[in-house]
This record gives structure tokens, C-alpha cells and sequence, in this order.
């Protein structure tokens, strides 16, 4: 690795800078589509069909992460980068020609693809790149990524359906994934060991089954059937079937796609842990603060889209300086720490009710935002930094795929309580079960506040399990043995 600081004028610049761009890739096009829909389904039909084009987009990237990572493993980052954003590219043309709402969807699941690669790759090239010491600034430029991305998305969506096409949304991707790959294809050189590449096809293969069913399940349970019903039973019993036979496969496998040993690392299991709770308390906020704020506060989306920037603004601005904390004090204290303070910041939310200012959803949403930048960044960098070169990939990929996880099973389960507690009326006028008061839709969100209160202390509890450490040394730490120099 080479010196040179952190930042985009930095001698590594170029590199920080086809990371974030390709992070922008996977954050804009997780919300873009959003305020496009009427548009599309004005063109296309198939309005029934539309909680597809996100629920596809899910469950292809999820299921692929713990395969790229793997596969960088073997091949390198660069290649399985620059495949990822290749395949988002092929993606974002095909959806911007769909014809038919169930070509979109497909195409949805091909953007997906190259996201399950874009994704888990920038966190592993910063792994290589910077140092320990490096990366939590790094971390704040990428959350502040996913800041923006947040309030951009939505917007352009709405921007280019209003006064271009929805078509649009997609086509903007083209340039943005060209000058990505070409910060990563020229400026980024990494020099591994060479050995012979035996890629686990078999349990690639299970693993990806297991994952789409038990992910399928999560994600349609209680909207396409019932979870009591054959298909909501049958679909969870056969992902776990398959899971276990993965379990079988990788254990005889010379080169397995997940070494079976890593998930019996006490760090590892705890920060996996502590990601699958991020991501379901990222997703219940992102999903139902905006909706609280506009009907039970009567407020417009504006106000409401300013309510959640909040939580945007808080966590770059902690993860920037967590550096410096988990330097002085260490990883695991460091993400304790913010984990009380997610915990505070969530407990902030229970009060809120139909005659509560915006600026208390803000706060909380603000000071919540605090808390996961000190706790996001050192549980991800402390399982990257426990590993070496050749098992960083895998340990990423694992991470990001308890986030995702943890996303798919939290919407599912407070989307189910909320319907449980509106008796399956909508929050717009008009809709054949009725409308729903502004205090009915406040004490149902006020269900979601409770069960994010608990997975805070969830996440509480899986970093305070995570292994003592001592603060890293500030120096540039050396690469590993099986890695040569990564330069810019």
C-alpha cells in the first residue's frame, strides 16, 4: 500500500473516488424507483406487480454477496468489481428499454446482480487500500455517500418521471458506471499470490438456492401469501433444508465458498450480528419515519424527507471521527459506545405522538444517525482486520449480507405488525378498506419504535460480546503476507 492521506486529492484519490461512485450506484438505485412508480405502472400496467421491481432488486443482491465475496478471493478484487459494475451497467440499459412490467422486474434482478458485487467490493477495496487507522475516515466519505444517495434518489426519481421519462432513472446510471470502472480499471493495481483458482460451483450453488428461498419467503410472507399458509411454510422449510445441506457440502469441499471456520470466530458471528440489526433499524426508520411525520404530524413529503435526512446527517459525521475514538479506546468500546447511543436515540422515538414538533423526529433520527456511524464502521473493519488477504472478501461479503438480511427479515416482520395493527387499511383516502386516522397510523408506528428499541438493545448486546481489543497502532499497518503492495 502506498501513503499519500485520505481524500479524493489524495495520491489514492481516484480509487476513493470509483468507490464511491460505485457505492452511489447501489444507494441511489435502492430508492430511485420509489417516486417513479405511478409512471411506470401508467406505462406498463402492472400495478399489482410493482413491490416486485424492489422486492427482485433485494434478493438478487443479497443472495450474490457472499458469492462475489468468495470469488474475489480467488480472482481478485478489481476483476469481480469490474464484472459488478458491467453487469449493473447491462442492467440499468435493459430496464431503461423494459417493455412490460415483467421485463422490468427481471431486469431489476440483473441490476441486482452487479449491486451483490459493487457493494461488498467497495468495502473490501477500502479494507485493501487503507490502513486501520485510514479506514473510518473512509467510512464517514461512504456513509455520506449513502447520505445523499438517501435524499438524491427519490428526487431524481421524481425529477426525471415529472418532466423527462421514469425510463431515465436508468439511463443516468451509464455514465456514472463508465467513470466508475475507469477509476477502478486504471488507477487501482493490486498484486496477489497466484495460485490455482477452485471456485466451489456445488456450494455456490446451494448457498444461492438457500438463500433466494429463505429470502423469497421473508420478503413475500404476509404480502403474496400467508405465513401460516403451505407456500409461506414451505418455501422457509425448504431454504433451511438447503442451507444445511450447504453446511454438508462446504465441509467435504476443498475451496469452500464460505470456510465453515469463520463462522465459529467469536468476533466474526458478533459483528455479523450487529449488521443484521443496522440494517433492520435502518430500514424501519427509513420506511416509517417519513410516513409518521407526513400523515400523524400533517406535515408535506418535503418536511418529512428532511425529518429522515437527519439520521443521514448524524452518522457521516461520526463515522468520520470514529478513527480517532477506536485508536484511543479500541474497536469493541468504540462500538459500544455507539451502540447507547442508537439505544438513547431510539428511545427518544417512544414519546412521539400526533402533537410532537418535527424537530423531536429529527433529533432522534439525528442522534440515532450519531450512534451507528461509531458502530457501523469499527464492527465492519474489525472483522476485515481479523482476517488476511485471501478470506477478506468472504468476511465482507458476509457482513454485508447480514445487513441485507437483517433489512429483509425487519421490513417484513414491522410491515406485518403494522397491517396487523390498521386491520389492512391504507393510509390513503380513498382505499377500499378505509383510511387511517392520523392517531391510528401513530400508535402503529408506535409498535415499529418499540421493536426498534429492542433490536437496539439487540445490537447493544452483540457488541458488547464482541472480543476485547487494544487500541491499534496509528502507523500504517503493513500488508499481509499473502498480499503484495495495493497502490492508486
Amino acid at each position: 500500500m502506498t501513503s499519500g492521506g485520505v481524500g479524493l486529492r489524495s495520491e489514492r484519490g481516484p480509487v476513493l473516488l470509483g468507490v464511491m461512485l460505485s457505492t452511489a450506484l447501489v444507494a441511489i438505485d435502492a430508492t430511485v424507483i420509489a417516486t417513479a412508480v405511478p409512471s411506470v405502472v401508467a406505462e406498463l400496467g402492472g400495478f399489482s406487480q410493482f413491490p416486485w421491481l424492489f422486492s427482485a432488486y433485494l434478493l438478487a443482491q443479497a443472495v450474490s454477496v457472499p458469492v462475489f465475496g468468495k470469488l474475489a478471493d480467488v480472482f481478485g478484487r478489481k476483476p469481480v468489481m469490474l464484472v459488478g459494475i458491467g453487469v449493473f451497467l447491462l442492467g440499468s440499459v435493459l430496464c431503461g428499454a423494459a417493455w412490460s412490467m415483467e421485463s422490468l422486474i427481471v431486469f431489476r434482478a440483473v441490476q441486482g446482480l452487479g449491486a451483490g458485487a459493487v457493494q461488498p467490493m467497495s468495502m473490501t477495496i477500502v479494507g485493501d487500500v487503507y490502513s486501520v487507522a485510514e479506514r473510518a475516515k473512509v467510512q464517514g466519505y461512504i456513509a455520506g455517500v449513502w447520505g445523499v444517495s438517501s435524499v438524491v434518489g427519490p428526487t431524481l426519481g421524481g425529477v426525471f418521471s415529472e418532466y423527462t421519462s421514469w425510463r431515465w432513472i436508468f439511463f443516468v446510471n451509464v455514465p456514472l458506471c463508465l467513470v466508475a470502472a475507469a477509476a477502478i480499471g486504471w488507477r487501482f493495481h493490486e498484486r496477489r499470490e497466484r495460485r490455482r483458482a477452485r471456485v466451489d460451483v456445488l456450494g455456490a450453488s446451494v448457498l444461492t438456492a438457500a438463500l433466494t428461498l429463505l429470502v423469497l419467503g421473508v420478503l413475500e410472507g404476509g404480502q403474496a401469501w400467508a405465513w401460516a399458509s403451505v407456500p409461506g411454510v414451505g418455501v422457509l422449510a425448504a431454504g433451511g433444508v438447503l442451507l444445511g445441506l450447504f453446511v454438508l457440502v462446504e465441509r467435504r469441499a476443498a475451496d469452500p465458498v464460505v470456510p465453515l471456520h469463520l463462522l465459529r470466530r467469536r468476533l466474526l458471528v458478533t459483528t455479523s450480528a450487529a449488521s443484521a440489526c443496522i440494517g433492520a433499524v435502518l430500514l424501519a426508520l427509513t420506511s416509517y419515519v417519513p410516513t409518521f411525520v407526513q400523515v400523524s404530524l400533517g406535515t408535506g413529503p418535503l418536511v418529512a424527507g428532511f425529518a429522515l435526512a437527519a439520521l443521514t446527517l448524524g452518522w457521516p459525521v461520526s463515522a468520520s471521527q470514529s478513527g480517532r475514538v477506536y485508536l484511543r479506546v479500541g474497536m469493541r468500546t468504540t462500538a459500544v459506545v455507539g451502540a447507547v447511543v442508537v439505544l438513547g436515540g431510539c428511545l427518544l422515538l417512544l414519546p412521539l405522538g400526533t402533537s410532537s414538533p418535527v424537530a423531536a423526529v429529527a433529533g432522534a433520527s439525528f442522534v440515532i444517525g450519531l450512534g451507528m456511524g461509531l458502530t457501523a464502521a469499527p464492527t465492519l473493519i474489525a472483522a476485515q482486520s481479523a482476517v488476511g488477504w485471501g478470506e477478506r472478501g468472504v468476511v465482507t461479503g458476509l457482513n454485508m449480507f447480514a445487513r441485507s438480511a437483517g433489512s429483509a427479515v425487519g421490513i417484513a416482520v414491522f410491515g406485518a405488525v403494522v397491517n396487523a395493527s390498521l386491520g389492512g387499511r391504507s393510509v390513503e383516502s380513498g382505499s377500499a378498506g378505509g383510511s387511517v386516522a392520523p392517531g391510528e397510523l401513530s400508535d402503529a408506528v408506535h409498535l415499529v419504535f418499540l421493536g426498534v428499541v429492542a433490536l437496539a438493545a439487540v445490537l447493544l448486546l452483540a457488541v458488547v460480546l464482541m472480543p476485547k481489543d487494544r487500541p491499534p497502532a496509528p502507523a500504517r499497518q503493513e500488508p499481509d503476507p499473502d498480499e503484495a503492495a495495493v497502490t492508486a
